[in-house]
Order: C-alpha cells, then sequence, then structure tokens
C-alpha cells in the first residue's frame, strides 16, 4: 500500500490548490452553473400568430360608411365610457349600476381572484418548504436491556426543510403558465363588461322606444275615439251612415289592440333593466316608468382602425394570453423527462426530561441532497407533453377565430349603422310626406270635399309613419350600441385592483332606486 506525503506548503502550491477544483467541487461547481444559467426547457412563446396581415396594416375598415354616415377613422377610439356621449343621465347611472352590481360581474372577478391565488400559489412552489414538530413519546418495552425498569419517556424538537432545486425551469414554467391565466382570466372579466354594458344599453333603449310607441298609439286611439263620438252624434242627427260608424270603431278597436303587446314588453323591459343592474324585478318601475325621450347620438362616431381596434378587444386578449399559458405548459410538462434534484434537511434536539432537551449534547442535524428521475413511465410523460402542444394548436386556431371574428363584428356593425342612418332619413321624409298628407285630407273632410274612407286611410298612414321613424331611431341607436361592442369598448381600467377586492354588499344600490345609497 503506498503511502502519501503532503508536498510543504509554499506559496506556489497554495496557489496551484486555489486555482485547480478538487474532484469533490466539480459537483457543487455544476450545480451552481445551472442553477445560474437559469434554464428552461420547452419553446420560449414569441408572440401570437399574425391571423389577419391586410388588417394590421389597413388604415380603415373594409365596410366603412361614407362620410355622410359620420363615422371617423384614425385614433379617438379608447376604452371610455362611450354610453356618456349619448347625453341620457338615467342611462349613465344604469350602466354604473350594472357594472358594479350585475352577478355576472361579480363572478368574473371571483374567477380573477381565483387565477391569481392560483399565480400566487405557484409562485410559491419555487420556495422551500419548511415545517416544525414537537413530540412526546412515552413507551414500555418488554425487554428491560433497553429500560432501567418501567416506561420509557422521550422529549424532541425538530425543525425540517426540503427545497427542489429548478434546474430545468418546470416550476418556473409553471408559473409562466399561471401568470398568462391569470391576465387572460382579467381579459374575460374587461369582456364580462363590454357585453354587459352594451345588453344594458340596448335594453334602455328598447324600453325608451316602447313607451315611445305606446305614446303615439295611445295619441292616435284618443284621436280616433274623438272622430267616432263626433260620427255618433251626427248618425243620431241623420248625417252620417252607420257604416261609417263601424269603420270608425274598427279602427279605433284595432289601434287599442296594439297597446296590450306594447305593454307587456315595457314591463318585461323593465324587469330586464332591473335583473342586470343586480335589483329585483320591480324595483326600477318608479324611476323608469315615465316615459322618456330616446338617447341622442353624437354627432361623429370614432371608430379608430383595425388594428387597434385588435389590440382592444378583450376576448382576442384573453386568447392571446392562453396561447402563451400553453406553451409554458409544454415546458412544463417537458422539464419531467429529466432528473429533479432536492435538498432535505432536519435539526432537532431530543432528550429524556423537557429541561435537557435543548442541551447542546442533544442536537442533532441530517442533510440530505437526493436525485430522482423517473426512467421508466411507459411513455405518461411524453404523451403529457404531446397533449400540451395539441393544446397549443387548438389554442392558436381559437386565437385567428378570435380576430377574424372581431373583424367580422366591427366590419357587419359599421355596415349596418352607415344603412340604418340611411334608412332613417329616407322614414323621416316618408313621415314627413304622411304628415302632410293626413293635415289636408282632415282639412277637406272638415269642410265635406272627402269620404270618411280617404281619412282613415290616411290617418293610418300619418300613424304607421310615425310609429316607422320610432323604431328607425331605436334601431339605429341599437346599431351604434352594437358598434361600440364590436369595437371592444365599454370595460373600465382598473380591472387589476379590482379583481383582488371582494365584491360588494349586494343590498347596495346605486342612485337609480329610492332611498338606497349608492354603490
Amino acid at each position: 500500500m503506498k503511502s502519501f506525503r503532503h508536498a510543504p506548503s509554499s506559496p506556489g502550491n497554495a496557489r496551484a490548490r486555489l486555482s485547480r477544483p478538487s474532484h469533490h467541487s466539480l459537483p457543487l461547481t455544476l450545480l451552481a452553473t445551472l442553477l445560474l444559467a437559469g434554464c428552461a426547457v420547452g419553446p420560449d412563446y414569441r408572440g401570437a400568430p399574425d391571423a389577419a396581415p391586410k388588417a394590421e396594416k389597413a388604415q380603415a375598415f373594409v365596410r366603412q360608411p361614407d362620410a355622410g354616415a359620420a363615422v371617423r377613422t384614425g385614433p379617438g377610439a379608447s376604452a371610455a365610457q362611450w354610453w356618456r356621449t349619448l347625453g341620457d343621465a338615467q342611462l349613465d347611472a344604469l350602466v354604473d349600476a350594472a357594472l358594479a352590481h350585475n352577478p355576472d360581474v361579480h363572478a368574473a372577478q371571483a374567477r380573477l381572484r381565483q387565477s391569481r391565488a392560483q399565480l400566487r400559489q405557484q409562485q410559491a412552489n419555487q420556495m422551500p418548504t419548511s415545517s416544525a414538530t414537537a413530540a412526546m413519546l412515552r413507551t414500555n418495552t418488554p425487554d428491560s436491556s433497553f429500560t432501567s425498569g418501567g416506561p420509557m419517556t422521550l422529549y424532541t424538537a425538530d425543525f425540517d426543510a426540503s427545497w427542489e432545486l429548478d434546474l430545468f425551469g418546470g416550476k418556473r414554467r409553471a408559473v409562466e403558465a399561471a401568470s398568462a391565466e391569470a391576465e387572460a382570466v382579467d381579459a374575460d372579466l374587461a369582456d364580462t363588461q363590454v357585453s354587459l354594458a352594451a345588453e344594458v344599453a340596448q335594453a334602455y333603449i328598447g324600453l325608451r322606444d316602447q313607451q315611445q310607441r305606446l305614446r303615439l298609439a295611445q295619441a292616435s286611439a284618443d284621436l280616433q275615439q274623438r272622430m267616432l263620438d263626433l260620427t255618433l252624434q251626427r248618425r243620431a242627427a241623420g248625417t252620417a251612415a252607420d257604416v261609417d260608424v263601424e269603420r270608425l270603431t274598427t279602427q279605433v278597436q284595432t289601434t287599442r289592440a296594439t297597446l296590450v303587446p306594447l305593454d307587456e314588453q315595457i314591463t318585461e323591459s323593465l324587469d330586464r333593466l332591473a335583473v342586470l343592474t343586480g335589483r329585483e324585478p320591480g324595483e326600477l318601475d318608479h324611476a323608469l316608468a315615465p316615459v322618456g325621450a330616446l338617447p341622442v347620438l353624437p354627432a361623429t362616431v370614432d371608430v379608430g382602425d383595425p388594428a387597434a381596434m385588435l389590440r382592444r378587444r378583450p376576448d382576442i386578449r384573453a386568447a392571446e394570453r392562453r396561447l402563451a399559458s400553453t406553451y409554458a405548459q409544454i415546458g412544463e410538462h417537458t422539464a419531467d423527462l429529466f432528473p429533479k434534484v432536492s435538498l432535505f434537511g432536519t435539526l432537532g434536539f431530543s432528550a429524556d426530561t423537557p429541561s435537557h432537551l435543548l442541551r447542546r449534547s442533544n442536537f442533532s442535524w441530517v442533510g440530505v441532497p437526493y436525485l430522482q428521475w423517473n426512467v421508466l413511465d411507459f411513455g405518461r410523460t411524453r404523451s403529457a407533453i404531446h397533449a400540451a402542444e395539441a393544446a397549443r394548436d387548438e389554442a392558436e386556431a381559437k386565437y385567428a377565430h378570435a380576430v377574424l371574428q372581431a373583424l367580422q363584428d366591427a366590419n357587419g356593425a359599421l355596415s349596418r349603422y352607415g344603412h340604418q342612418r340611411e334608412h332613417l332619413d329616407r322614414l323621416r321624409q316618408v313621415q314627413v310626406s304622411a304628415q302632410r298628407a293626413a293635415d289636408l285630407t282632415r282639412q277637406r273632410y272638415r269642410a265635406g270635399t272627402t269620404t270618411l274612407i280617404d281619412l282613415l286611410d290616411t290617418q293610418r298612414s300619418e300613424f304607421a309613419a310615425q310609429q316607422d321613424v320610432v323604431a328607425g331611431q331605436a334601431e339605429l341607436l341599437d346599431d351604434f350600441v352594437s358598434l361600440q361592442k364590436s369595437l371592444g369598448l365599454g370595460w373600465k381600467e382598473g380591472n387589476q385592483k379590482e379583481g383582488d377586492q371582494k365584491a360588494g354588499d349586494a343590498s347596495g344600490q346605486p342612485p337609480m332606486t329610492n332611498g338606497r345609497d349608492s354603490g
């Protein structure tokens, strides 16, 4: 057996020992290098695919209306409270109430809090885990060689810690996936707000449309009833025939028959608005039952450009963030192909009496680095990777669908808005003509130069023209709302903070109902 003598100590030998790493330090050096490198296996997300290259470069939408539609492109459209441009205070209060108290918004906020809690959980998984234990063990063994005769008591106090080293980035990929999913849920909340604001506005416009048409129908029925009363007097005097009375009676009953469905629609709209704002049906009757005018459209509508719309729409942002999450999930599963290195340590004291427990002689410790490698899993990990890759391909397809659907929504809404403005102009021209004809016929009827049939025909035309104009105005307002929704407008800034707060008290109500505090 060979014996080794230590070389004489000298500065040169000391420098040589410092500059030459020993064989025992190589694993530690390699481990430190891997930790500092921070490698993460799997594909890195480079951004979403270009699903609509022409739209990204276009200066205007394909179905942009002509200049007469009062639609303006270019910068200007933003995630603002577009409903305030309609100049209706009750509509403003209703939308604000819905955004504050609607259960769908509360559910979306709860999902956002849940996703952020899951993100914090994934972030915590990167850190060491530790625990502390204390116990008293009392035992009696039949073999007296272990005891001095009688039960034995042992007191212990231990502190344990373990840490899985994220050498291949599996935990970091899990954090990336959870972070992207939390951002997607935040975009879902914004999309819920966009849809809710549009739904409330459309319900309110429908209510005012129904109230206006009911008012016109009631006024027409009252006018026809007065004519019927006069005709009955003339028949009693022998100057009117029975057929004239029957014709007017039929006209009055026909007009009054239109009042019943309109009144039913008004009740449904009131209940719908109450539920949308987080109230029970009937709570808004006192505030909204009085007949109100339709909101007034702004002089011009800023629609921006297609690229800005695609960046702004929450549903597209949600699809893009979920696509990013699938990339991270591939890396998370890919890390399972590689070994996992963990560090485990425990510090403890043990003694047969509590007073001796914390003595230095009773202290013990254990440090264990250990490696775990699932070498033979019969393809489970590979299958999980392939499933994650398929999920990524699905997310890419869904993102492309969201982009194309957004372009279709915006272009369709712009086209309908432009055509409806033109249609409303024609309806107003018809109303002016019908009103002029009705006035002339009434003058001729009072002068006895025309028949009752002619008068009834012109009155029916006048009433229909008035109803058509009101319905056309409501439809144009509805198209305006649809346009704002298709542009992705209506979500509130600051969802990042609101998502972390609990939903407000459901009993707190905005100032639409009497005697309630604003929310």
